[in-house]
């Protein structure tokens, strides 16, 4: 059984069988693979099926189909061009790897990045990406279960510059910044090119060098040099042909550089000129071969929904610019509806973040900290970064491995409101092995009752020690002083230790410190022989005053 796919989404045909085995009809050129040529290939699907099981159900709906018009069917719609998607690869280099048992989702094991990115937009659905500009934001965009990122250069122009989006962040930063980016994640992550950092020559150069950074699609504009912000005014576009000529020379890098990179191509003649000026750029950049079209700033439902009409086969992507752009704030839902097959959030993660630090700054220029409720617990900070696989890594590689070294991440469980609490481990733990070298040590150097010292050093350590030691240290009092800078004594007042958080709202200075914990390693410390008079806190507060906390 055949198929020919006229006018299909791909160009070439390889596969992981020798070429022998493939029925292959002409194919068509890769500046018309969007154009609805006339020219068409043929597959041998009773040939393929064997040997991608994953894919077993969608052939077998092809075989029901055909057999209505024959053994051999032609067709020029989606379908075959999302079939010979799945089947077909561009390059010979590219070799399908058999699906079967290689992924939990189904998915190719050997597959790059751009692959993902391709088989995601041959899926069903919206799929949506908000915009990182660094490695962590990336990273906690894959740990929040996005199939794909943004990197947005307005937002890696923030970060890294502190400026405006206007052509003042150089392909060398933007490259840098991408190569980290990438090294953090393993989902496909969009890097933004701009307009490719000057003519088509320039955009080559460009091209390969986000292949080499790791970026799975690249978006390119044809606005002029230097560049304006989108959804901001005073932005002018290139002429029509060399707009085009930049979309071929970014193909031309992609072959030569024997990639499958998507190219996003991004017209802004929607506010530079005009909306038919717009529908007819991204229509060339289809026919010169884009994968995925953008026109920005759009201004409307309607114009939104004009854009699906221009090469329906093609991919479009949509930016909903938060805090007031242009195009419409839409939900997933309204832009699946108007054909769109991916969608940037550019903002999200820049603005709250942005938000955020203010909040911080001001409470500690006021003189206390940002609210519990506000920050995450160090130790989750910790599992964010890596800490956690870094431990692992650094005693499998260790010269002389101490496997007590290093504290586990503390459990985590959930007071009775639902905030997350971290349960105290002291600094180092003794392990049998450690007790054992302990007792040795003692016993060559003379020790005498070195077992007895080490198992109330034990007993000590233990949940019921340790249980019977903090009773009585919440038991006692603290004295809690504040002395202004003129020396005279504002406030000296003895506190219940159990009545930590009242002292904390009674006293705002005072807020910041973790008191709780303080006890406890003062406790642990002089494993409950605290005697009165111990200085917990010693402190000079931004309005100088002197902060004393003292175990009484």
């Amino acid at each position: 059984m055949y198929v020919t796919a006229v006018g299909a989404g791909a160009a070439g045909v390889a596969a992981a069988r020798p070429p022998s085995a493939l029925a292959v009809g002409p194919q068509s050129a890769a500046s018309n693979r969007h154009s609805g040529a006339s020219k068409a290939f043929s597959v041998d699907v009773s040939v393929l099926l064997p040997h991608w099981h994953g894919l077993r159900i969608v052939g077998r709906g092809l075989q029901s189909r055909c057999k209505a018009q024959g053994q051999k069917c032609v067709w020029n719609n989606p379908f075959v061009t999302k079939l010979a998607a799945g089947f077909v690869r561009r390059r010979r280099r590219d070799v399908i790897v058999a699906s079967s048992s290689n992924g939990r989702d189904g998915t190719v094991a050997a597959e790059t990045r751009a692959k993902a990115l391709r088989r995601l937009l041959a899926s069903p659905g919206l799929h949506q990406g908000p915009a990182c500009y660094d490695a962590l934001s990336a990273k906690l965009v894959e740990m929040a279960g996005f199939s794909f990122s943004f990197m947005s250069g307005f937002a890696v122009s923030t970060v890294r510059l502190a400026a405006p989006d206007a052509g003042l962040i150089s392909y060398g930063e933007m490259v840098e910044q991408g190569r980290c980016i990438t090294a953090a994640v393993s989902i496909p992550v969009i890097g933004d090119g701009d307009t490719g950092y000057g003519n088509a020559l320039n955009v080559k150069r460009t091209v390969k060098g986000y292949i080499q950074a790791g970026f799975a699609g690249i978006l390119l504009e044809d606005q002029v040099t230097p560049k304006a912000c989108g959804h901001t005014p005073g932005r002018q576009v290139i002429p029509r042909e060399e707009a085009v000529t930049k979309i071929r020379a970014a193909i031309d890098a992609r072959n030569e550089s024997g990639s499958d990179i998507v190219i996003v191509a991004r017209t802004d003649a929607r506010q530079a000129v005009s909306l038919n000026e717009a529908l007819w750029r991204v229509r060339a950049f289809a026919d010169a071969g884009a994968d995925v079209l953008f026109i920005d700033a759009l201004a409307s439902v309607e114009e939104m929904s004009s854009f699906r009409r221009v090469a329906p086969r093609v991919p479009k992507m949509a930016n909903m610019l938060e805090g007031g752009g242009k195009t419409p704030i839409l939900s997933p839902f309204q832009l699946e509806e108007l054909g769109f097959k991916i969608v940037a959030y550019p903002l999200s993660l820049l603005g709250v973040s942005i938000h955020a630090m203010q909040d911080a700054l001001a409470a500690i220029k006021s003189g206390r900290l940002p609210p519990p409720s506000d920050l995450p617990s160090f130790d989750t900070m910790k599992e964010i970064v890596g800490y956690p696989e870094y431990y692992k890594e650094e005693e499998r590689y260790a010269t002389n491995p101490t496997p007590y070294n290093r504290p586990s991440v503390p459990p985590r469980t959930s007071d009775s409101d639902g905030r997350e609490r971290v349960t105290l481990v002291p600094d180092q733990v003794l392990g049998p092995q450690d007790i054992n070298s302990v007792r040795e040590q003692q016993l060559r150097e003379g020790v005498e009752d070195a077992g007895m010292r080490v198992a109330e050093v034990m007993d000590s350590l233990s949940p019921d020690g340790m249980r019977k030691s903090f009773a009585g240290m919440w038991s006692r009092t603290l004295c809690v002083k504040i002395t202004g800078r003129d020396g005279i004594v504002k406030l000296n007042v003895s506190i219940p230790a159990g009545f930590l958080e009242g002292l904390s709202k009674t006293i705002p200075a005072v807020a910041g410190l973790d008191l709780r914990l303080m006890l406890e390693k003062a406790e642990f410390n002089l494993r409950g022989n605290s005697e009165s008079g111990q200085t917990l806190a010693d402190f000079t507060d931004p309005a100088g005053d002197r902060i004393e906390v003292i175990l009484t």
